[in-house]
């Protein structure tokens, strides 16, 4: 394998600017991407090299993977950083990237696949030891199965949209004549937000915390965690608050937790920094919730 000596990251804003910051402490060539309108921008200014990729939107921009790959070749690039957002957790970039004889600087596409769906990572995570909340997590999407599973399960019950995020697609349901109205409803946010109205279903925790794992994976599949962060401050599902490390935590309690998190990460090959966010309930149990495979936010 070549000396790695440019990076290209397909990013733009304060991300672009840490990671290249990063790479340039370590020696290495930076280049920028940007849209016409983010021509001087401070990630563009900041770089060895810049690439127009043309465009006002986003769409027309940094969301244009053969834009991207040219950019990278056309510089003499070797490796592409994703940053957060844009196309980070996309396994079709990834792939792109590596198609093109590129490094790909984040987890393998096969993990990106295996964390994007929630139904299929939960199956994926009861496989490897990884406490979950109980829930119907199958391909049947019919009322009555749901209904079944809600029985089952016990309510209330939160549904959740199996490709989604943000809170888009997700209705706690108090009893069975909520149901079906419900279920509905999710469906057809979780269409219009994602494109897929495959939905699945959980016993709703009352009053939980939400923790989240930091994890690091290198290729040799050592896999560590550096403790925790409680975001349960959040407004329509979005964090506002996060303090580290968690209030009221036990050691015993951390090093589970921290444990949990790096078989989900060693159970779908992760590589790369990534994070694993749990629900702790008031009894001090924890359960699995999602995967964000990608360099966090904060």
């Amino acid at each position: 394998m070549s000396t790695l000596t440019t990076v290209l990251v397909a990013n733009r804003g304060e991300i672009a600017c840490r990671v290249m910051r990063t790479a340039k402490a370590m020696g290495l060539t930076t280049v920028a991407v940007h849209s016409a309108t983010d021509r001087d921008a401070r990630h563009s200014r900041e770089a060895d090299i810049r690439v127009d990729l043309g465009g006002s939107k986003a769409t027309d921009s940094y969301l244009q993977i053969d834009k991207l790959i040219a950019a990278a070749q056309a510089s003499g690039a070797q490796a592409i950083h994703p940053g957060y957002g844009f196309l980070s957790e996309n396994a079709g970039f990834a792939r792109a990237v590596e198609a093109a004889g590129l490094i790909f600087l984040g987890p393998p596409a096969s993990a990106i696949d295996a964390m994007g769906s929630k139904s299929a990572a939960k199956a994926l995570m009861e496989t490897a030891g990884v406490p979950l909340v109980p829930g119907y997590h199958g391909e049947a999407q019919d009322l009555e199965t749901f209904r079944d599973a809600c029985a089952r399960i016990g309510y209330p019950v939160l549904l959740k949209a199996t490709a989604g995020g943000g809170g888009k697609g997700m209705k706690v349901v108090e009893d069975v004549s909520q149901l079906a109205e419900a279920l509905a409803s999710a469906q057809r946010e979780a269409l219009s937000s994602f494109g897929n109205g495959q939905m699945l279903v959980e016993k709703y925790l009352l009053k939980p915390r939400h923790v989240e794992i930091q994890v690091f994976a290198d290729q040799q599949g050592h896999c560590l965690y550096l403790n925790e962060r409680d975001c349960s401050i959040q407004r329509r599902h979005q964090k506002v608050v996060e303090e580290a490390p968690a209030p009221g935590l036990s050691t015993e309690q951390r090093k589970a937790m921290g444990e949990a998190a790096v078989r989900a990460a060693q159970a779908i090959g992760y590589v790369g920094a990534g994070t694993v966010e749990f629900l702790l309930d008031a009894r001090g149990e924890f359960f699995f919730m999602e995967m964000n495979t990608r360099l966090q936010v904060e």
